[in-house]
């Protein structure tokens, strides 16, 4: 595909996420989207194909590039489960307050529990994310690194939850954090850090024998 071909689905899909988000897939319609980013219907559905097609590639854009790092991590042989937990926070936490646009379109959506086609789909994106996570557990179990009784799904509950409930609930977050969440700078400076020291600090506690 010539780049600028890719560079028009780009903004497509740029226009799409921002839509969805302030919209929800419901009151989002391709229409409005196309017209948003100035392009014809014909255009929009020769490269998506529908809104389910055009939601599905706003999250396949997002997550495909992450999954292959984790993958690739999830894969060393070269180091221990633990540091490849440490790399997988740090990965983590930079991504998951990175773009609070597209959390809040993930987290919306996900909330839905619509049970249909298009749910599943996504869910099984996302559950290639939380595989790798559970591998690298596992693995520190079966090679006696971390303790055998450890809760593998209370882990992986707890590392994104604590994202989850920070990101989607700023109203009782940041007085509990005592700073702004939605602000570049704070997000850089303390709301990374933040994530990244307690989650390092607090499984390290709960893994090791």
């Amino acid at each position: 595909m010539d780049k600028d071909k890719i560079d028009k689905k780009d903004h497509i899909l740029d226009v799409a996420e921002r839509v969805f988000s302030e919209k929800g897939f419901d009151g989002a319609s391709t229409r409005l989207i196309s017209g948003e980013a100035g392009v014809n219907m014909a255009m929009l559905n020769y490269y998506f194909g529908s809104k389910d097609g055009l939601f599905l590639a706003v999250f396949q854009r997002k997550i495909a590039s992450f999954q292959d790092i984790l993958q690739n991590l999830g894969n060393d042989g070269s180091i221990s489960a633990w540091s490849k937990m440490e790399q997988y926070i740090e990965l983590y936490g930079d991504k998951v307050v990175a773009n609070n646009c597209f959390q809040k379109l993930l987290y919306q959506e996900m909330g839905m529990n619509r049970g249909n086609d298009l749910s599943h789909k996504l869910r099984d994106m996302l559950l290639k994310n939380v595989t790798e996570l559970d591998k690298i557990l596992n693995e520190g179990i079966a090679n006696g690194e971390f303790k055998k009784d450890i809760d593998v799904a209370m882990v992986i509950a707890t590392l994104y939850g604590t994202k989850n409930y920070i990101l989607n609930t700023p109203m009782m977050a940041e007085p509990l954090l005592g700073y702004d969440i939605t602000d570049d700078k704070m997000i850089e400076t303390r709301l990374k850090p933040q994530i990244k020291s307690f989650m390092k600090n607090l499984l390290k506690a709960y893994l090791f024998n």
